[in-house]
């Protein structure tokens, strides 16, 4: 390899890569929860494409049909038209998610990423309710357009707009004040007090775990509460199951585990299966309101993605079975960090939901410390959280429990260099 092949990406990619800056390698290839660079060596992925990879790299069962699909000349690009990889996952999408779940949600294709399906419920929610203010949350993140933006927390990423994110307006996440005062009762007593500025918003977006925020987990009975309030005060609730969504946290959808029913649900990332971009809008049926092309995009119709997000639905949502292992998989991660913060009492604690795991340090520093020493030993985790104080875990749901004892050892090993 030569010295301009080594150094192309600091001579002409931008300085905006992120990434690539904690795992300092050139990859080449990837299968299931394994991920190669150029050299040989082997990455156990305990990031999985920011969750993007539910399903682990390459999968076999996937990856037979799309090479299928591409071989037979199926159709790559169709903007919105009609076709028969969109209608064979229309269908099984009905067939899998919806009907059992009880739910009767119309289904938007925006464009292909998580911030599209986010600036879509946005224009929705303002084009059904006739209200331009919108209701975010502490620590939120929801993408990284304008609309997007405006309801995300992280300071840093807000600056980068370069202007006035206006018409949002944040109340506290569940348990933001550490319990000391049930932070709920600021929003309902804003939205009740005359005297209190607020104006009456149109929809509340949340997402039910906070991933790039740190982790935060929403208690049940506060997304409960929120749906109440919500319902009560003809707003609509947005929830935003970007990350958080196909499995993430056990059930397909996050929500579900509240018994609530969204009025409008933002997927992405791995509703494709196979890493490929494609997002979808989903809302209740009396809320398509849209005209004709009101809200498009040029890859709105990834074909493609479309085959291997029915596979995926038809091979792992066609029973409780991934369900249940995500689960079983999550608390082993839970218990691992029990132990650590128990060893490590006062400077490590643990927070999490299914196979969405954050190991909390309390110097914030450490968190990236931990992160450097794994990837030295092999395993890519990456921290979140406003001060980047946790290691968050978004393993493959399907990592066998081998894959996951040996990441956990490298973490454990990595925690007790860093704190002790």
């Amino acid at each position: 390899m030569t010295n301009f092949d080594t150094n192309i990406f600091d001579n002409l990619e931008s300085e905006v890569r992120s990434y690539s800056r904690g795992w300092p390698a050139v990859f080449e290839s990837a299968s299931g929860s394994w991920i190669r660079d150029e050299n040989g060596r082997d990455y156990l992925d305990f990031f999985a494409g920011a969750g993007s990879l539910n399903y682990g790299h390459n999968n076999p069962v996937l990856k037979s049909a799309l090479v299928d699909y591409i071989v037979s000349d199926g159709i790559t690009h169709g903007l919105d038209m009609s076709t028969v990889a969109k209608r064979d996952l229309l269908q099984t999408f009905q067939d899998k998610i919806l009907k059992p779940r009880g739910l009767d949600y119309k289904v938007q294709f925006p464009g292909p990423t998580g911030t599209n399906t986010v600036e879509a419920a946005l224009k929705l929610a303002r084009k059904v309710t006739g209200r331009s203010s919108i209701i975010n949350f502490t620590n939120a993140f929801h993408g990284m357009t304008l609309g997007a933006l405006s309801v995300t927390g992280n300071s840093m990423k807000r600056a980068g707009a370069g202007i006035p994110l206006v018409h949002a307006t944040p109340m506290p996440f569940d348990n933001y004040f550490d319990g000391v005062t049930e932070d709920f009762h600021w929003f309902r007593r804003v939205l009740d007090d005359s005297g209190s500025g607020l104006n009456r918003p149109a929809a509340v977006i949340v997402e039910t775990v906070q991933g790039e925020g740190g982790v935060n987990v929403a208690r049940a009975e506060w997304l409960r509460a929120l749906a109440d309030l919500c319902a009560e005060r003809e707003i609509l609730l947005i929830v935003d199951d970007v990350q958080m969504g196909c499995g993430r946290t056990g059930p397909f959808f996050s929500f579900e585990v509240a018994g609530i029913t969204p009025d409008i649900v933002c997927l992405s990332k791995s509703i494709s299966g196979y890493g490929l971009p494609m997002a979808l809008t989903l809302f209740k049926r009396e809320l398509d309101v849209w005209g004709p092309g009101e809200h498009n995009g040029t890859f709105r119709g990834n074909n493609p993605a479309f085959v291997t997000s029915k596979v995926a639905l038809d091979h792992y949502w066609s029973d409780d079975t991934l369900h249940k292992s995500t689960l079983t998989k999550g608390d082993k991660i839970h218990q691992a960090f029990t132990d650590l913060a128990n060893q490590f009492e006062g400077s490590v604690s643990t927070r999490g939901r299914g196979l969405v795991q954050g190991l909390v340090f309390d110097e914030p520093e450490n968190a990236g410390k931990v992160c450097k020493l794994a990837f030295d030993e092999g395993l890519l985790a990456e921290t979140s959280g406003p001060s980047d104080e946790v290691v968050k875990l978004l393993p493959a749901l399907t990592i066998t429990d081998e894959e996951l004892d040996h990441g956990l050892a490298i973490l454990a090993d990595a925690t007790g260099k860093v704190c002790s």
